[in-house]
């Protein structure tokens, strides 16, 4: 019989490492910006139909990277834990950090297995509170690890280059409209130039702490965004942006937005820029909480 072939737990590991964050380098990058009535999330995702952020509960808002169909079971599981926990005690013990914790348990034994590959996504946990000092973002790697981000958090494809963007600019306690147009701007920079993202190619939502609802979570859609970006060749400038436009059913799960170029590896979120955009569904703020599927 012959002998196994030997692989050092270290090298297993940092291959199993390169893996995962190659595949998520290819997707385009998710923007999450703190602001002055809650949490803003922006991510350039041309699709209509599949989305990179979505609502997970009433103060709980979910954004994602990497390949589509990993990370949207990722958000059917936080869905259902939620409702079970709200559910069986009460809405006020479901938090964050414990959708946190738990998504930092299934990657981590995912990434630590043997018998499978690990997953190629990166999470944004968001949850706010009655004050901006109370607002909570989670940033989880596809290891596990949890970081506790503060002001503003950059994942996948250009983190580096956006990120670098968000911090020359960055003043905490913006209004929706200035935080909006920093974040579209650190999307549209790169190490070669910098470009207009298309407000037709932008996915944007807010938890929103001013709604009267209990549900904070809000998409903007495109006549929202052209109000709020304007002329964006003058840059930020603040003004009192007023309340977003509901979209509160986020039964839809994430989308998947690829890179500039032409996609590498299928089943990553590189590759849905070119399919053809269904027409928009008309959604109320009288739609119903996004509810898990049934097991």
């Amino acid at each position: 019989m012959s002998t196994p072939f030997y692989v050092s737990p270290e090298q297993l590991m940092k291959d199993r490492a390169d893996f995962a964050r190659k595949g998520i380098a290819r997707g385009r990058s998710v923007v999450a910006v703190q602001y002055a009535d809650g949490v803003l999330f922006v991510s350039e995702n041309p699709s209509q139909a599949l989305h990179k952020v979505s609502e997970i509960y009433d103060r709980i808002a979910f954004a994602a990277v990497g390949r589509y169909n990993e990370f949207e079971n990722l958000r059917i599981a936080g869905v259902r834990l939620a409702d079970m926990r709200g559910f069986s005690y009460d809405r006020r013990d479901v938090t964050g950090r414990g959708l946190a914790n738990a998504y930092a348990q299934t990657l981590g034994t995912i990434f630590s297995s043997g018998g499978e590959k690990p997953y190629e996504v990166e999470l944004f946990v968001a949850e706010i509170g009655a004050s901006a000092e109370d607002d909570q973002v989670y940033r989880l790697t596809y290891d596990g690890q949890v970081a506790d981000e503060h002001g503003y958090a950059v994942m996948g494809g250009a983190a580096d280059v956006v990120a670098s963007a968000l911090a020359a600019s960055y003043q905490p306690g913006s209004d929706l409209r200035t935080a909006l147009r920093l974040a579209v701007s650190a999307l549209g920079h790169s190490e070669t130039g910098d470009r207009v993202v298309p407000v037709e190619d932008l996915e944007v939502a807010v938890l929103d702490r001013t709604r009267t609802r209990a549900r904070k979570f809000s998409r903007l859609r495109p006549s929202r965004l052209t109000e709020l970006l304007g002329d964006r060749d003058s840059g930020p400038t603040p003004d009192t942006a007023g309340d977003t436009e509901g979209d509160t059913g986020s039964g839809a799960a994430p989308a998947a937005g690829g890179s500039d170029e032409a996609p590498t590896s299928p089943g990553t979120d590189a590759g849905t820029s070119s399919a053809p955009e269904p027409t928009p569904y008309p959604v109320s703020d009288d739609d119903p909480p996004p509810v898990a599927p049934p097991a």
